[in-house]
């Protein structure tokens, strides 16, 4: 071979290898987003996933930065809502303890519709509540999830954050 065949076969290599690294990285970015998804899906469909509050936007006012702690936790066959509420109440709750979207419920309606664009809305509807409230939550693929709380007796409330992939 001449010298001028072996220069242009190894600059031939030299400029494929970054190229081949890099589809390889795309391809294995796209299938732990796919596992991801996967997971994500399985985990709203056996009614076993956590959201993580972030932020509360409620009807008036801005939104607010959320501390640590403030969750939705659905359980199988609970629900156990721990987050926080600001906003305008039309009635004093009879439980003057709770002063959040606080309730475990154990008899609720759960339903899943698959968004257009990907995602699910899951409509959860405590029936064992005192006050009558509904939970529509927004699930992205990638994780990203929202939350709106409904109630009879204050304004509504969305909250901002992701679903737990733990456990």
């Amino acid at each position: 071979m001449s010298r001028h065949i072996v220069r242009a076969i190894v600059w031939l290599l030299i400029m494929t290898i970054p190229f081949a690294s890099q589809v390889s990285a795309q391809q294995s970015k796209q299938e732990k987003q796919a596992a991801k998804e996967a997971l994500i899906k399985k985990k709203i469909q056996d009614r076993r996933f956590t959201f993580i509050a972030e932020t509360a936007l409620p009807m008036r006012g801005s939104m607010r930065m959320l501390t640590p702690g403030y969750d939705l936790c659905v359980a199988g066959d609970s629900v156990v809502a721990y987050l926080p509420y600001f906003g305008r109440a039309y009635s004093a709750p009879l439980n003057l303890m709770g002063g959040g979207v606080q309730f475990t419920s154990v008899k609720f309606d759960y339903k899943i519709e698959e968004r257009k664009k990907g995602g699910w809305n899951i409509i959860i509807k405590p029936n064992d509540v005192d006050d009558n409230q509904q939970l529509n939550l927004t699930v992205f693929t990638n994780g990203s999830a929202s939350v709106q709380a409904t109630s009879n007796n204050r304004q509504a409330i969305q909250f901002n954050g992701y679903i737990s992939m733990g456990k």
